[in-house]
């Protein structure tokens, strides 16, 4: 009678597991990601209703500290103009749709 194959043992656990990220960051990294948030939509809902009288559904990407936005129809565009306008720096930004409630859809 012949050899049987023998199962394989299944191998549990990360692929790289000196890449794990320790719980802290990921609790500091949400944090900021909220504060960024919460800062680009307070500057959002001041400009708001002067810009959706003309760009009505429109995207629009905002830099917090200046204040400054960046606008177009499609997120294609609305990239190209971010790296158009801000090249390689390190910038961050958040992105809203000109509407009554800053987004499409529904979550």
């Amino acid at each position: 009678m012949s050899d049987l194959p023998q199962k394989r043992q299944a191998r549990r656990g990360r692929i790289f597991p000196e890449y794990t990220v320790p719980p802290e960051e990921i609790a500091r990294r949400r944090a900021e990601r909220t504060e960024l948030g919460l800062r680009c939509r307070a500057v959002f809902e001041r400009i708001r209703p002067e810009l959706m009288e003309k760009y009505y559904n429109w995207l629009i990407a905002i830099e917090p500290n200046t204040g400054e936005y960046v606008l177009d129809r499609k997120l294609e565009g609305l990239i190209q103009k971010i790296k158009e306008r801000y090249g390689d720096a390190d910038i961050k930004m958040t992105a809203f749709r000109l509407n009554e409630e800053g987004y499409c859809g529904r979550i």
